[in-house]
């Protein structure tokens, strides 16, 4: 295959935000740097796309971004300067009711207390403490294996949040309205919320809702890969796209190769340079539920009952807690659930670039078995049309994406697993072995979402990778194939 030079110290396999952001990590050391993407245009999952009608943008993927505007990788670089743009809705999140009202999530923590009823208090004292000694623990949960700078204030967090969010509401919250914001947060662990750490997971979104919100980038996610490529590119790296890798024989020779990847693509590629014992550990990795996304062009905005889910970029659809837990446990279990917990983006309330004037655009997905073939557009136009009444008489087209296709327009997605891998407690802290981003063999490196801190667009992975590969090259102890 053809490339601009044989031989480059490091290369990069995969362009979705952890690879751009290895591949920025080793052009700063000023080290040269070739990424390739397989398909022909960059960005994994951060890609957008016209999935319906001309005029009409969508996010391929991922579309709500509380993790990249929380990252310190991300927050260093010059992105704005290459046109990202990032759009906060007036509240983050909002959770609609069967009564006709809804939760929302506010920046304020003692705003967000006013909707919970008598659990204001009780929201107050659990996020309270948590949200004042974030600047403590931001680098523990970003870095998770580096020793704490403040390691009582980390051993506090660990206690409160490594629970399952079942446990957590029953001790925390009396009332429904507060353990239903419980629940769509912690959903987003794709874990039954009986399970360890699913807490951690709606705590720390919760976290970042107050202290940086959860918003969308102005004209589609793409905008967040393209000024990581342009970044890197004034770095002097460089990007192949439309080159897909089988094997490490097809790469230039380098002595440094990081691959955003998941460890079953890890093996096809890499597999014959490891030991037997670390196969068969990656072998053993394990992938959690799919997903089934939906996109529609819309010929308005979305007829919510409570009025106030307009003023929210992200809207949790499933009702109680008792609803949602019973959904995620039957996908876990791999069922399909008849009232699936559905996650709700409505970005052209704030963006007005993604459609034509007075048109809007939503974006939606619920969990399913990975590997499935269902196409659960119904089960979740009824879950909004529940709470939103009339919503599919504004539909122009829609887009839908069952679980198993997802895998054939990123490989990364095996099944639907939108987040890298399960994220049980053995596989959240230990990703995807014990090894982190390392493998047995020298210079090959895995920096996706299958290694710490975990899914989300924040590049961390990718960073975190980086700087293990150029610390080993810098004692001489990566040395890649040819």
């Amino acid at each position: 295959m053809p490339f601009s030079r044989q031989e480059y110290e490091a290369v990069v396999i995969g362009s979705g935000p952890n690879g751009l952001s290895a591949a920025i990590t080793i052009a700063e050391a000023g080290r040269s740097v070739l990424l390739i993407e397989g398909q022909e245009t960059i960005g994994g999952g951060a890609r957008s796309a016209e999935l319906t009608l001309p005029g009409f943008l969508h996010d391929v993927c991922s579309s709500v971004y509380p993790m990249a505007v929380w990252s310190p990788f991300f927050r260093r670089l010059p992105l704005a300067q290459y046109g990202l743009e990032w759009v906060h809705p007036a509240a983050p999140l909002a959770h609609p009711l069967d009564d006709g009202s809804a939760v929302i999530l506010e920046r304020s923590v003692e705003q967000t207390a006013q909707n919970l009823g008598n659990d204001g208090g009780r929201y107050i004292r659990l996020m309270g403490p948590l949200i004042s000694a974030w600047p403590k623990l931001e680098s523990s949960v970003q870095n998770p294996f580096s020793f704490p700078a403040h390691p009582f204030a980390a051993m506090r967090f660990g206690l409160t949040v490594l629970r399952s969010a079942s446990s957590l509401a029953r001790h925390a919250f009396r009332g429904e309205r507060a353990r239903a914001l419980l629940a769509g947060l912690a959903g987003h662990a794709v874990l039954p919320l009986e399970r360890v750490p699913s807490a951690a997971f709606g705590l720390v979104l919760g976290i970042i809702a107050h202290t940086q919100g959860w918003p969308f980038a102005r004209g589609g996610s793409q905008t967040i890969v393209n000024a990581l490529a342009r970044h890197l590119g004034s770095l002097g790296g460089e990007i192949a796209a439309g080159t897909p890798i089988s094997s490490l024989e097809q790469l230039p020779r380098a002595r440094l190769i990081l691959c955003d990847i998941t460890p079953r693509q890890l093996l096809t590629i890499a597999g014959s340079q490891f030991p037997a014992a670390f196969r068969r550990k990656l072998e053993r990795y394990r992938y959690g539920p799919g997903v089934c996304k939906l996109d529609w062009a819309l010929d308005g905005p979305i007829p919510w009952k409570a009025a106030e889910c307009g003023r929210a970029g992200t809207v949790h659809l499933g009702g109680t807690f008792a609803e949602i837990a019973a959904s995620e446990r039957d996908v876990w279990y791999g069922r399909h659930s008849e009232r699936p917990f559905v996650l709700l983006a409505q970005p052209t309330l704030f963006d007005g670039t993604r459609a034509p004037a007075g048109k809007h655009t939503a974006w939606a997905y619920c969990h399913v078995p990975n590997g499935s073939n269902v196409d659960m557009a119904d089960a979740i136009e009824k879950q909004i049309e529940r709470f939103a009444p009339g919503f599919r008489g504004l539909i122009l087209k829609r887009s839908v994406r069952v679980a198993a296709s997802l895998e054939g327009y990123n490989p990364n997605l095996i099944g639907g697993d939108i987040g890298g891998g399960t994220a049980d407690l053995e596989q959240f802290l230990l990703r995807p072995t014990r090894r982190l981003y390392r493998t047995p063999a020298k210079g090959i490196y895995l920096c996706s979402s299958s290694t710490p801190p975990g899914p989300g667009v924040h590049g961390l992975c990718g960073h975190l990778a980086a700087r293990a590969a150029l610390k080993d090259l810098s004692q001489k102890r990566g040395f890649g194939a040819s």
